[in-house]
């Protein structure tokens, strides 16, 4: 699995790369310009993201925008809506704007921080992304 962590602050990067490192390949990109130029050269390389992790309060481009350019990029390269980055906003914003907001831009998985791992791995499963074993 590649997996882009997108994230401004410091500690919040880690704990994600922490939690995801496990099952896959993680990249990090610190705000939402960085975001979509890294979607748009893995997919021009042909490597594209499985999952992406998205803050929303960030300098530069917010993840709103973000998700909104990301989409964009997308589907100039052919990609099909089923196919796409799975993407997990995961912000401390947890006001119905935001999450309705997130939804409507194309957003699989809404997590409000501190990212509890547990919780991450359920919606990454959730989403198709990893399996976890059956608790036996």
């Amino acid at each position: 699995m590649r997996c882009l962590i997108v994230e401004d602050d410091f500690a919040a990067r880690k704990l994600l790369q922490a939690h995801l490192c496990d099952f896959g390949e993680c990249f990090i990109a610190v705000n939402g310009r960085e975001a979509v130029d890294a979607v748009q050269e893995a997919l021009a390389e042909g490597e594209p993201y499985d999952l992406i992790c998205l803050d929303i309060m960030m300098p530069q481009m917010d993840g709103h925008d973000a998700l909104e350019a990301i989409r964009k990029v997308e589907r100039e390269h052919g990609v099909k809506k089923g196919d796409c980055a799975k993407v997990i906003m995961t912000t401390a914003l947890n006001d119905p704007k935001n999450v309705m907001g997130a939804f409507r831009e194309g957003c699989e998985a809404y997590i409000v921080k501190p990212v509890q791992k547990e919780k991450l791995l359920a919606e990454m499963e959730k989403l198709g992304v990893i399996q976890l074993e059956a608790a036996e």
